[in-house]
């Protein structure tokens, strides 16, 4: 779902980022650029608290009744999407002991576990660059 943010900059302050349609979800970034990551981080962990909590997630506010707002007139408007987690699925893999302890070295190596260096490597061999950190 894509839900509308407003950024708000006053003098000698962050980027600030607010939600109407998640009031009390707010980020702030010293760049716009750090300000908008932030934005999508907030974003989904608090759609993530509310979907633990069973709470209700509304729908987007329109455009034109967020601009309509007094209190968001003075910012601008922009879009972050919230697609969700991409959900985690276990899965057995075979290997010899020797393959095995060497894959484990160079997870250790790169400060990975097995799982995160087994899929970060296969996705870099497969040229893929979604790969997020797990």
């Amino acid at each position: 779902m894509d839900y509308i943010a407003i950024i708000h900059k006053d003098a000698d302050s962050q980027y600030g980022v607010s939600f109407p349609d998640f009031p009390g979800c707010v980020t702030a970034g010293v760049t716009l650029e750090v300000a908008k990551n932030m934005a999508v981080e907030a974003l989904a962990f608090h759609i993530e608290g509310m979907i633990e909590d069973k709470d209700h997630i509304p729908a987007p506010a329109s455009l034109d009744d967020v601009m309509t707002d007094p209190v968001f007139q003075s910012g601008v408007a922009f879009i972050v999407s919230y697609a969700g987690r991409p959900k985690q699925v276990r899965f057995n893999l075979s290997a010899m002991d020797d393959a095995l302890a060497a894959i484990d070295a160079a997870a250790q190596k790169n400060g990975l576990t097995r799982s995160a260096f087994m899929v970060q490597s296969s996705l870099e061999k497969a040229g893929s660059s979604s790969w997020k950190e797990l």
